[in-house]
């Protein structure tokens, strides 16, 4: 059976951005034809917490997937980053997925602890507090990821789709 999962992007905050590599990428996902699982896209939210939390959760509860990624843009990094968990004041939340086990095999990923205190952090945080307060078994991931050029793409892309698998057999 296809294992349905959730992928969010964000949308651009400045006037001077042509795009968000968050979304680049999800982009790019969308042109791979070989993908064995059930992907539903949830693409350019708006750059706001309230929003993007209320957009998400309300997909969450519509399509009910097994997995989410979340991803944001992350300008001053190199490789994708996958979070840790979010921070909301004094309170942190961790995904419950096996981020070891989940890049393994990866070769431009890492594991991060620094989600952020801008809009990902906020959003990551909302959707794990509302997988937990609900007791859902969906479990949810949130990757940064950098500006993509043609030096980076094949592998940050190759990466991503390992991750989306190893997080389908997890």
């Amino acid at each position: 059976m296809k294992k349905r999962i959730l992928l969010t992007s964000f949308d651009t905050w400045l006037s001077d951005q042509q795009s968000n590599s968050s979304d680049d990428l999800l982009l790019e996902v969308t042109k791979v034809d070989s993908i064995p699982h059930d992907l539903k896209f949830l693409r350019l939210l708006p750059v706001d917490v309230m929003l993007a939390s209320s957009w998400v959760i309300q997909k969450i509860a519509e399509l009910q997937p097994d997995y989410i990624i979340c991803c944001g843009m992350a300008a001053s990094r190199q490789q994708l980053s996958v979070e840790v968990g979010a921070n909301q004041g004094k309170m942190f939340l961790p995904t419950v997925v096996d981020l070891e086990k989940l890049v393994s095999g990866t070769v431009a990923t890492d594991i991060s602890n620094d989600c952020g205190k801008f809009v990902c952090g906020g959003l990551y945080y909302a959707v794990l507090n509302y997988l937990q307060e609900y007791q859902l078994t969906t479990r949810c991931i949130f990757v940064h990821v950098p500006f993509l050029n043609q030096e980076n793409l094949v592998a940050i892309l190759a990466d991503f789709l390992l991750i989306i698998h190893n997080l389908a057999l997890a």
